[in-house]
């Protein structure tokens, strides 16, 4: 990239954990060329974060899901190609200097292509899929075949030249949003002298094979409240409630419910004011890692060096080796690799942290 670098679009469109790892690159960006305008293109689950997010520019919602109705219907596929090029020329207009697909896609890569960028930049053949490689005119390898996302895509702007040092990235919270998670805290009678944690068992509707048992989430909110006194906020999203229901129901100790949030900043604000996270390998876990606070992540079939928590971030990975795993094998009945996984593992790990938290704690109340 050159000093003369104005106009930059980023591409990253799903999934909101993907995107989230983005963001640390996002920062250096805006570093490296802080008078620049950047864009980004997302789909409609991680488009919140980004439209509030103050280094970014402007958002382009990549409409995926009306695109794929149309397109494979032999009746609107005509209108579905239609649109789709009615969403590229949306970004030709804003005349892009460089355009940087994180993705490596088909998807992702059609769209640099058509973004009308000169200097279009991705991965090389190897460490992109669906012939991605060949929509960009610049592509690069990466250093070691095997890494976390966060440091695959600051590869990407290393191999541009720049410099990826970076801070932690901003997860924005509004005023509004502050307030209504601080007046759920107030009215749950929520203690923050004493440990808060987010327990977030659930998983999208698509990867339930990452699901630890529910029962076992009982038990150990459980033992985390005698060994503790801790306090549990259980956070869901869409059917998850159904799941967050069924561990309440076998708790002996009271956990709250959290609201349904309406945006990834308020989950983000939920986070923000516990002082640890326990879930799986989801778009939360790494949104809850963002936001600075400590991480016990459970992993089962999901690779834990590609996808581990962020590394700033003082985290745990809880997981059992298995000749099978990493997978990705949706309809596993077996599930050694979580089921692998044993409440006595996850407890220990909890409390590990939670010592630290009464450390830090005894440090304040000295220095008060």
């Amino acid at each position: 990239m050159s000093e003369t670098t104005k106009r930059i679009l980023i591409i990253r469109l799903s999934a909101i954990g993907d995107v989230l790892r983005v963001l640390p690159a996002l920062q250096v960006l805006r570093k490296s060329y802080p008078g620049s305008y950047i864009a980004w293109v997302v789909e409609e689950a991680a488009k919140d974060i980004l439209e509030a997010h103050p280094d970014i520019d402007e958002v382009f919602v990549f409409p995926k899901k009306s695109l794929l109705k149309k397109l494979k219907s032999r009746k609107n596929t005509a209108e579905g190609i239609k649109e789709f090029f009615s969403f590229v020329k949306g970004i030709r207009k804003k005349h892009f200097d460089i355009a940087i697909d994180f993705h490596g896609l088909f998807k992702s890569g059609i769209i640099s292509y058509f973004s009308g960028a000169r200097e279009r930049v991705g991965f090389t053949r190897a460490f992109t899929k669906e012939l991605n490689f060949l929509f960009n005119n610049r592509r690069f390898p990466l250093d070691v075949n095997k890494m976390s996302r966060v440091d695959r895509n600051l590869m990407m702007l290393k191999k541009l030249g720049l410099d990826i040092n970076h801070r932690a990235p901003v997860i924005p919270v509004s005023k509004e949003n502050s307030e209504n998670i601080q007046k759920f805290f107030r009215q749950n009678q929520i203690d923050q002298r004493r440990p808060v944690i987010a327990i977030h068992p659930g998983t999208s509707q698509t990867t339930p094979y990452k699901r630890w048992e529910p029962y076992r989430y009982a038990v150990v909110a459980d033992q985390i409240i005698e060994d503790n006194a801790a306090q549990i906020i259980y956070t869901w999203a869409d059917r998850e409630i159904e799941t967050v229901k069924e561990i309440t129901s076998l708790m002996k100790h009271r956990a709250v419910v959290a609201p349904e949030t309406d945006s990834l900043c308020q989950l983000a604000e939920i986070f923000r004011n516990c002082d640890l996270y326990l879930g799986g390998d989801t778009g939360p876990m790494h949104l809850a890692a963002f936001t600075g606070i400590p991480v016990v992540a459970i992993f089962g079939p999901t690779d834990h060096v590609i996808n581990e928590p962020y590394a700033f971030t003082p985290h745990i990975i809880i997981r059992k080796e298995t000749r099978c795993s990493p997978c990705r094998k949706k309809d596993c009945s077996k599930r050694d690799c979580m089921k692998g996984v044993t409440e006595e593992n996850v407890i220990r790990a909890v409390n590990i942290m939670l010592d630290s938290f009464k450390h830090k704690k005894e440090e304040i109340s000295r220095s008060q």
